[in-house]
């Protein structure tokens, strides 16, 4: 079988150029050139000249598409690159992490568990978990967590939150002090040690 492919490949080589340098170059009769390089890279070159493929000896294999995409694969990493015209690149991982990279500084990652990250140029970070859960993280470095059962806590450098869908919010300052405020009104505050300093 090995033989009969290698007979079918020679008979589409139309022409065949070997070059001083040890390149060879092979137009076959549906029109596509092989270039063959002497490190082992090939590079092939579809009829309508508008997509290319090199493969490179290393096992990487480069394609530039007709609608000017580069789709770069990397053997060893078992990774993909994709850059788009518009600036766009897209890595996707054997793990089945998928990271893309747009052009304002924005990169967003997909983990193989669905949980999606945003990185964005201002600083801030968004990560949204499978199960509904959204983390907010500024730049300055405040932290806001939106859980799916209407709770919501915010860390700050002075406290952190947390809010009922009742509207019952509890603080605890950074000095250990505790307060919380009921929906009814009443509210109670704990020094750091715990000692009930008001309750009303």
């Amino acid at each position: 079988i090995l033989h009969q492919e290698r007979r079918m490949s020679e008979e589409e080589v139309q022409e065949k150029i070997e070059y001083r340098d040890g390149k060879v170059e092979e137009v076959l009769t549906d029109g596509r050139r092989i270039l063959t390089f002497q490190n082992g890279t090939k590079k092939e070159i579809s009829a309508d000249k508008r997509m290319t493929t090199i493969s490179f000896s290393n096992g990487d294999v480069k394609k530039i598409m007709p609608d000017q995409r580069v789709i770069y694969y990397y053997a060893d990493a078992q990774t993909t690159h994709t850059a788009y015209p518009d600036g766009l690149e897209v890595l996707q991982f054997p793990n089945n992490q998928i990271e893309k990279h747009y052009p304002d500084g924005t990169q967003e990652i997909v983990f193989p568990d669905h949980t999606v990250k945003c990185l964005y140029s201002n600083g801030l970070k968004e990560t949204f978990f499978p199960d509904g859960t959204v983390v907010k993280v500024e730049k300055n470095g405040d932290k806001i967590v939106v859980f799916t059962n209407g709770q919501k806590e915010i860390h700050t450098a002075q406290f952190k939150r947390r809010e009922y869908p009742d509207g019952t919010v509890k603080t605890v300052y950074c000095n250990g002090r505790q307060e919380t405020k009921y929906s009814t009104g009443r509210v109670q505050i704990k020094d750091e040690e715990g000692n009930l300093i008001l309750d009303k």
